[in-house]
């Protein structure tokens, strides 16, 4: 499971280095695409699979699930660590997420989130703020 905030920078080539604690679960290959709220998400190749297999039993002929599903499947890119733990952002991406040279990775159950880290902070700010509230929708399903 990826847990845990790290703060990052893309290269002049674009390239971003995984953390070293990271990369032994993301494995060799892993999936790069579009993720919710402006961010990015790498998913260990298994974990890309499973979700995949998810948005195949979605009703296509809804029109809300055919375009998430489009967004999620167009937008992805089979990636490779290179011998230093780096990934390649495509441009396309790179411009979705607004990225810039410095990113925040964010470790999510069973995928990274990278993140510009101005708009991190911005999110991180946000979502702090509604905790209590969370917490009490948390409660009455059981969660928390």
């Amino acid at each position: 499971m990826f847990i845990g905030e790290y703060a990052h920078s893309i290269d002049a080539k674009k390239r971003l280095a995984v953390p070293a604690k990271l990369r032994k679960e993301l494995g060799e290959r892993a999936v790069i695409t579009r993720g919710l709220d402006a961010c990015l998400v790498i998913y260990p190749f298994a974990a890309w699979e499973k979700l995949v297999q998810k948005l195949a039993e979605l009703p296509q002929g809804k029109g809300d699930t055919r375009s998430f599903t489009r967004l999620m499947l167009s937008g992805a890119q089979e990636v490779e660590l290179d011998a230093l733990g780096r990934v390649l952002i495509p441009d396309y991406l790179k411009e979705y997420a607004n990225l810039h040279k410095r990113v925040t990775i964010a470790g999510v159950f069973d995928r990274l989130e990278i993140w510009d880290a101005d708009r991190w902070q911005q999110y991180k700010k946000t979502a702090e703020r509604a905790t209590d509230a969370t917490a009490e929708k948390l409660g009455e399903l059981g969660v928390y």
